[in-house]
């Protein structure tokens, strides 16, 4: 099995969500917690799907969902994602955090056909800044057992650093509106608006 063959689905829902003031996973904007939502995107276009979470979060977490629990190995949002890594290490993995209220399906769908396996990953960005978006990205196994050592190094933590300092693939998204991070309670508002037109 290759990661060519196969593509697992994550959602990043084990941050703290300090700016946010509450658990951004748990934002209804579509009717249903928000990492309900990416969930049943990423299981339209992926093999299997998983639930990114911290240990305490695993009590809440309905018996449906299959779940990853961060391992702490790693710092910021590289633990979830090679967490995710160490335990099927031979998959690529399409990454999304929980905190895009605009990301759907033909976004997805874009991203996966652009998908470029002879790079470490397929990262989403926007054309005005086109730097990658780790957390909208399609990771090859490769990229992953780079990021380990690039962890292991102690280069740094930061997965948009790694992947700017290595080869890539860029995707423009035909609406750039998908990738709109809700951190804050503005950044929140502004997305309730659009989700609600």
């Amino acid at each position: 099995m290759t990661s060519i063959d196969k593509l697992y689905g994550l959602v990043l829902s084990g941050g703290k969500s300090t700016r946010m003031g509450t658990d951004k996973g748990l934002i209804a904007y579509h009717g249903i917690p928000q990492r309900d939502y990416i969930h049943k995107l990423l299981e339209e276009v992926c093999d299997v799907t998983f639930l990114s979470i911290r240990e305490d979060q695993a009590a809440a977490i309905p018996e449906n969902f299959q779940i990853i629990t961060d391992e702490n190995e790693f710092k910021g949002p590289f633990n979830g994602i090679l967490s995710a890594h160490k335990k099927y290490p031979k998959v690529a993995w399409l990454v999304l955090a929980c905190d895009l209220p605009l990301i759907d399906v033909k976004a997805l769908k874009e991203l996966i056909q652009a998908r470029d396996v002879t790079k470490l990953a397929t990262s989403f960005a926007l054309k005005e800044n086109p730097l990658p978006e780790p957390l909208c990205a399609l990771w090859e196994a490769e990229g992953l057992k780079a990021a380990v050592d690039y962890m292991n190094s102690g280069q740094g933590s930061c997965p948009r650093k790694f992947l700017i300092r290595n080869d890539v693939a860029l995707v423009f998204p035909s609406d750039e509106k998908v990738l709109l991070n809700a951190n804050s309670v503005s950044e929140y508002e502004e997305a309730l608006k659009i989700v609600a037109k």
